[in-house]
């Protein structure tokens, strides 16, 4: 299983960026698709995930009406729409692939396959 992500950079408070996740590797469709983030000195945190059969979608707090999941199985892919970004979001963002429990749907600890991150600024 690969994750590869893409997207992250510099982004002047209350602008937008897309981060794109391209998966390979599995063998079935039960997997869920998460994106986390890692603050420095901060622990890593569940941002937004989505279940291989929709409808299931999960967003923390801070982020919801603002980031937007989606996916395309057709090109293996998992994107994260990010509007309105502050700060707050800087962080090195990552998209992982898991089997993860309803109770745990994006608790990082159930996730097992990473991607390698990618940096988010926003900074004026």
């Amino acid at each position: 299983v690969q994750l590869v992500e893409s997207g992250g950079g510099l982004v002047q408070p209350g602008g937008s960026l897309r981060l794109s996740c391209v998966f390979s590797g599995f063998t079935d469709d039960d997997y869920a698709i998460g994106w986390f983030r890692q603050a420095p000195g901060k622990e890593r945190e569940g941002v937004s995930c989505i279940s291989s059969n929709y409808p299931k979608l999960w967003y923390t707090d801070p982020v919801k009406g603002r980031f937007t999941i989606s996916r395309d199985n057709a090109k293996n892919t998992v994107y994260l729409q990010m509007n309105n970004l502050t700060p707050v979001d800087t962080a090195v963002y990552y998209c992982a692939a898991g089997y993860p429990r309803d109770n745990y749907f994006c608790d990082y600890e159930a996730y097992d396959y990473w991607g390698q991150g990618t940096q988010v600024t926003v900074s004026s």
